[in-house]
């Protein structure tokens, strides 16, 4: 790490030391990342990736950190987030349009109203970042990234660039071919289509008000907790079990929408992991369902 450190200063990539992931995540929890880096473009990041391999060390790549539970001791590996011209979104044609990886969905969104393009107001709310969003096939109210994503742009582990096609990054629910491949999404386009600019502004207003009546948004968490199980909802499943409002420490579950667990007051990771844990055990022991996390833990 101290190698690490000496190469980040000796070629002005910006980086902090012990930053608290409690500051970086959307839930408010977690210890300190010994090295936290931000690469403003692809040959820094090429540069950092390399780097991390010849010193043996594996980084762990983060978007908003929207969908991250953070352990209590903090992340002794370096963590990476994509900052600078990897935050730009640019029209490429009238319908087509290239984002950053470290651009906010939001900011997505709101780009596409904007040039009045239709398509992705069912991300519209959602708090990720982009490329977090292709990583996952993030998806709501009948939307899915893969039905507007063209092809992605990304680096792999030695720093080098690559592409993948519509058909090759392989998406299905609240998966891509980046979760095996250990490739870095850094750019992303999209094809959607033209609309009209009113009434995309009130389908995206539309939705983001049922988010906002049905989410817990005034408290931190990390979205939906659990991934829908076949045939069920996890939500209705833990609030069928009696367990809105369940809390240890300072982790509960939500009383307006049992799939989602926040932080209601210095919760911990451990205590985040133990609400899980007892959710899924106690569903299990209901109704014979295994509840899988949707969230990522590190």
């Amino acid at each position: 790490m101290n190698e690490l450190k000496a190469f980040l200063l000796e070629n002005s990539v910006r980086f902090y030391e012990n930053e608290p992931m409690k500051n970086r995540t959307s839930f408010r929890i977690g210890g300190d990342a010994k090295l936290f880096i931000e690469p403003e473009n692809e040959q820094e990041l090429s540069l950092v990736l390399e780097k991390c391999r010849s010193c043996s060390l594996e980084p762990f790549i983060i978007g908003n950190g929207s969908n991250l539970l953070v352990s209590d001791s903090g992340i002794e590996r370096p963590v990476i987030k994509l900052c600078g011209e990897f935050e730009k979104i640019t029209l490429v044609d009238e319908t087509t349009v290239r984002a950053g990886a470290g651009a906010m969905l939001v900011s997505l969104c709101r780009f596409a109203l904007l040039n009045s393009l239709s398509g992705l107001e069912f991300a519209y709310g959602i708090p990720g970042s982009v490329g977090g969003a292709v990583f996952m096939n993030a998806g709501a109210y009948g939307g899915e990234m893969k039905n507007f994503v063209e092809f992605c742009e990304h680096v792999d582990r030695r720093g080098n660039k690559g592409k993948l096609s519509k058909d090759e990054l392989s998406f299905s629910y609240r998966k891509s071919a980046y979760g095996e491949n250990g490739c870095i999404v850094t750019f992303a386009t999209f094809k959607l289509q033209k609309g009209e600019k009113g009434e995309v502004e009130e389908k995206m207003n539309e939705l983001l008000n049922r988010r906002k009546d049905k989410q817990p948004l005034s408290f931190p968490s990390a979205g939906s907790v659990f991934k829908r199980p076949e045939g069920y909802f996890a939500g209705a499943l833990i609030e069928q079990s009696g367990l809105k409002g369940k809390r240890i420490g300072g982790a509960m579950v939500s009383e307006k929408h049992a799939g989602f667990i926040v932080n209601a007051g210095s919760a911990t990771c451990r205590d985040v992991k133990s609400l899980v844990e007892f959710c899924q055990k106690t569903v299990f022991e209901k109704f014979g369902v295994r509840l899988e996390t949707e969230i990522k833990m590190i």
